[in-house]
């Protein structure tokens, strides 16, 4: 089978304009310097040098305010950079290199630790947002454009795998691992993303690569 041509939508950044990213940018600031009481409307406006007006013409109330703040983070864990590319053996691997890479930073980040962290102290709320936030504007944007990913990769003829969702929660893991628990809990991050990134996506490869991809791949000594 050739390489085919793919189209993945890369999201979430084309949802605001760069005036509002940066706006969202110093919102998340906000959060890890002062907390949830930092978080105000007039905080942000005041941080961003804009009027609370554009804030709710942009945003909406507070909760539309964190769904575009948690969106705007999980936008950058990159998958794909450009429509109709040709995916082959060599840009699968960097692509979910770049995937991997990202994922370990930004999950690494004061930014994703503080929402993390402001996420649990609420878990026993009544009304609480933020987790189902999280989940939904986070973690689910991050796993839908993966998965679309190594789905790209399976038509490519370059992954082979039954059931996607397994397959890309493997990959999660062997990333991740527990490292995210770790740091929530206070341990300090990893010295080194690249190399973690790169191990886990060769031992991903291994296990899922079809022999164009596996004919590739360096010999272990």
């Amino acid at each position: 089978m050739g390489a085919m041509t793919v189209s993945v939508d890369t999201a979430e950044p084309s949802e605001f304009s760069p005036r509002q990213n940066a706006v969202l940018e110093q919102a998340l600031q906000l959060l890890v310097d002062g907390g949830e009481k930092a978080l105000t409307t007039s905080g942000v406006a005041r941080a961003a040098n804009c009027s609370k007006e554009s804030l709710y013409k942009w945003f909406g109330d507070r909760d539309g305010l964190l769904s575009a703040m948690i969106a705007y983070q999980a936008s950058k864990v990159r998958t794909f950079e450009r429509n109709g590319e040709r995916l082959t053996a060599a840009s699968l691997h960097d692509h979910v290199v770049i995937f991997a890479r990202d994922l370990l930073e930004v999950l690494a980040g004061d930014v994703s630790l503080a929402l993390n962290r402001l996420a649990i102290g609420q878990s026993n709320r009544d009304g609480s947002k933020l987790g189902k936030l999280l989940l939904e504007r986070g973690r689910r944007q991050i796993d839908r454009r993966a998965m679309a990913l190594i789905d790209a990769g399976k038509r490519a003829g370059l992954l082979r795998f039954a059931d996607a969702d397994e397959a890309y929660h493997t990959l999660y893991g062997l990333v991740v691992s527990d490292l995210h628990v770790r740091m929530l809990l206070g341990e300090p991050g990893l010295k080194d993303t690249a190399r973690q990134a790169e191990k886990a996506v060769t031992a991903f490869l291994r296990l899922y690569g079809t022999d164009k991809v596996l004919a590739e791949m360096p010999v272990l000594g």
